[in-house]
């Protein structure tokens, strides 16, 4: 294949270089268009732009593979641990078992929060979305570590990953306990990573904690299912606000506040909320598979297809599994479940649904998980954003010691030609 694209415009033509990915992607390298053509591209949402090389993710959406750092993700959910996960996307390579039992230490050093963080959190009214709260105090953690990560410091860099790695799943827990009314605790320092989550989060103020190897289990795969997924828009966000060279905290804080919406993180939760809606109407699945089958009803499935996978979602086959385990050790009784469930069968045997390949994605089983667990719908995005934590900083990190320019995309201006003042009294 030729390694130039040719582009003609007004009778002059130049030549662009096409660039190779190691997994024979091609992609055209337009950074010099401008300066020799005055040209730019348009690409509203950016779907067909590249914004960087990247070695931490790769993703087909046609075939349904995803691979983090070349390893495939339906291994490393079913072998591994999520803090080795977390550990290969950040660092490149799997760790040892001193490279793994150090991470986790100098995690856990860093496990407490300032007690007047914690006076920032109780000023949030009930009423304050989990997802608001989070990238606030997340935001705020940078008051409270002003010192700017030296990049061309492994030491600086590699403290700074133990710290954000290490905060973030006590400000998810707080958050998720101040939710729910209960008191605000730190874990237990002998815990693994995963472990330690799950017993600040379930942890009941008047009762020893017991843990639940399955739900143990299927948080592990969920966290390791969300840790990355290539330059989604929370991932590009931390980018480009990285760009700026803006520390890592502030860069995560508007990684959230990206994953906020409804057509990116939040859409677990609109899963659940179409689920609430089906059981206060009646419950009728049927019904509701007939409304999303019918183009002029308003009505639309959530949690089946995905704007990049055009086959199954292969972290929904993963977290399928897991979910059929957590709902029959938990023994939840609950409609809004059984009406999932009844969803998930039709869509999975309806011609329409299997021919369009709209089926159960990742969103519509995490959301179902994270409910029977007792985690509030709001919180669900909370909980995306504790996976995809170390995405983030493996995206930040690869950003910053690659030297990337600041982010600075371009328009096409279609506004008012010049136009003269007109005084207030004369308009």
């Amino acid at each position: 294949m030729a390694n130039t694209a040719t582009l003609s415009y007004e009778g002059k033509s130049i030549e662009l270089p096409v660039l190779e990915g190691t997994e024979n992607e091609f992609g055209i390298d337009i950074k010099a268009l401008r300066a020799k053509t005055n040209l730019i591209t348009l690409d509203p949402g950016f779907k067909n732009t590249g914004s960087c090389k990247s070695a931490i993710t790769y993703l087909d959406g046609e075939q349904g593979v995803l691979r983090y750092r070349g390893y495939d993700i339906d291994e490393l959910a079913n072998k591994a641990d999520f803090l080795e996960v977390a550990y290969l996307l950040i660092f490149g390579e799997l760790p040892n078992e001193a490279q793994l039992d150090k991470f986790l230490v100098d995690i856990k050093e860093e496990s407490y929060i300032d007690e007047d963080l914690k006076k920032i959190l109780e000023s949030f009214p009930s009423a304050a979305h989990p997802m608001g709260v989070l990238s606030s105090l997340t935001s705020a953690l940078t008051a409270f570590n002003p010192t700017s990560v030296d990049v061309e410091s492994e030491e600086d860099m590699y403290r700074a990953i133990t710290r954000i790695m290490g905060k973030l799943p006590v400000l998810v827990a707080w958050v998720f306990r101040k939710k729910a009314g209960l008191p605000l605790k730190y874990g237990d320092y002998a815990l693994g990573y995963v472990e330690n989550i799950a017993r600040m989060m379930f942890r009941k103020p008047n009762k020893e904690y017991v843990a639940n190897p399955i739900v143990d289990a299927a948080l592990n795969k969920l966290l390791i299912l969300h840790a990355e997924h290539e330059q989604n828009c929370s991932t590009s966000t931390v980018r480009i606000v990285g760009s700026s060279h803006a520390g890592l905290f502030a860069s995560i804080s508007a990684g959230i506040s990206a994953l906020w919406g409804p057509l990116h993180g939040g859409a677990n939760q609109a899963v659940v909320e179409m689920l609430e809606a089906i059981r206060q109407d009646g419950g009728d699945t049927k019904k509701y598979m007939e409304k999303a089958k019918d183009k002029a009803d308003p009505f639309r499935l959530m949690g089946f297809g995905h704007r990049v996978y055009k086959n199954f979602d292969p972290r929904a086959r993963i977290i399928k599994k897991a979910a059929d385990e957590v709902l029959a050790d938990l023994g939840v009784v609950d409609p809004v479940l059984d009406i999932a469930k009844e969803l998930e069968a039709e869509a999975l045997s309806d011609p329409y649904f299997v021919d369009r390949k709209l089926y159960p994605n990742v969103d519509f089983y995490s959301g179902i998980i994270y409910r029977a667990m007792g985690i509030s719908t709001e919180t669900f995005t909370v909980m995306f954003a504790l996976g995809r934590l170390p995405g983030w900083i493996a995206q930040w990190r690869e950003m910053r010691l690659n030297k990337e320019p600041i982010g600075r995309p371009r328009q096409i201006y279609v506004g008012e030609t010049q136009r003269n003042f007109v005084p207030l009294n004369k308009r």
